[in-house]
């Protein structure tokens, strides 16, 4: 390391109120870096901004919020996102747009927004976007399909910031979570629970691992992507999912 790169990075976090949002915040700081989340809340445990990523208006005064408190910007976690349960059929386009726009425009401005300062960093990881997406831009479980064209669409925003902006020392990745312990996720499966007994051990047995999977095991990828241990790694969607999308499915 030279006597001008900088080992401990400002990373900007969205949607870090919670679960894996939350772990990412939680994980950077821990290592030492400056950290700032956005989200409609207000942090308990971190500095940070007020933001409402439905409206696309957003993405430019949280960069420059970001810059003006931390002085330089060398870590994007897209991490804020939301979820509608309709098929299609039965989604209006209120509801659509709304989707698109908190998981997929406003994470491709507030990108637009952040690359100068991203192209500046002298983080030896370089600058880095790390966008969350989800394996349900891969696959599909019922009435999402609003959801699954964003985190598509997100996958897809990854590939193509890579290859433009890999000259200017950015990498961009992904990562695709499975089913993850999230607050949310915790209370639908105490739900289900009621409805449907022994739901939890079957929802831990389509899991190779034996598990569902934990926020931290997403920060943990997050964080890696965001060190210099990955610098050859860009444009890639990594799913990380307990080996749920590998197997095959049996009849019950």
């Amino acid at each position: 390391m030279t006597s001008t790169e900088d080992s401990s990075p400002s990373v900007l976090i969205t949607g870090a109120s919670s679960g894996i949002g939350l772990a990412c915040a939680e994980r950077f700081a821990a290592s030492g870096a400056t950290v700032i989340t956005a989200q409609r809340s207000s942090s308990k445990n971190f500095e940070s901004i007020a933001a409402d990523f439905s409206k696309p208006d957003t993405a430019a005064d949280v960069i420059d919020t970001a810059i003006s408190k931390m002085g330089k910007l060398d870590v994007l976690i897209n991490n804020a996102g939301v979820m509608i349960e309709n098929s299609i059929a039965d989604t209006s386009l209120e509801q659509w747009q709304h989707v698109l726009t908190v998981n997929l425009t406003t994470p491709a401005l507030l990108i637009k927004h952040a690359l100068p300062h991203l192209k500046n960093s002298l983080h030896t990881a370089g600058g880095v976007i790390v966008n969350i997406g989800s394996i349900e831009g891969l696959a599909s479980n019922p009435e999402h399909p609003a959801y699954c064209a964003s985190k598509a669409g997100l996958h897809a925003l990854t590939r193509a910031v890579a290859v433009d902006h890999g000259i200017d020392g950015i990498r961009c990745n992904a990562v695709a979570p499975g089913w993850i312990d999230t607050p949310l996720n915790l209370a639908f499966t105490r739900q289900r629970e009621k409805e449907v007994p022994g739901f939890s051990e079957k929802l831990q047995a389509i899991h190779p691992v034996g598990r569902t999977g934990t926020p931290d095991d997403v920060a943990n990828l997050v964080y890696w992507l965001s060190t210099s241990e990955s610098l050859y790694m860009t444009g890639q969607v990594l799913t990380i999912d307990g080996g749920r999308t590998a197997r095959l499915s049996l009849p019950q």
